[in-house]
């Protein structure tokens, strides 16, 4: 008995996208731990505002450094020039 297999285009996209998915994933995590590191380091210790922010970085992953890198970072950095 032959069996045949039908390959179809949906196969192949699916192919595709699975490593699309991983390396955008790689590079959201990447930047997520860059942000935490940016900030650990890099932010003063005034009052909780670093922890803080590495709470908000660590428990909202790519928004919560977004975030961070949008609005904050560019204010510590005009503000302490770190």
């Amino acid at each position: 008995m032959e069996h045949h297999v039908v390959s179809t285009g949906a196969s192949a996209f699916s192919c595709m996208l699975f490593p699309c998915f991983g390396i955008v994933g790689l590079a959201l995590f990447a930047f997520w731990i860059w942000m935490i590191v940016d900030c650990a380091t890099k932010e003063p210790n005034e009052g909780n505002t670093k922890v803080i922010w590495i709470l908000v970085i660590a428990l909202t992953y790519p928004i919560g450094a977004l975030i961070y890198y949008l609005v904050r970072r560019p204010q510590r950095i005009q503000e302490f020039g770190k």
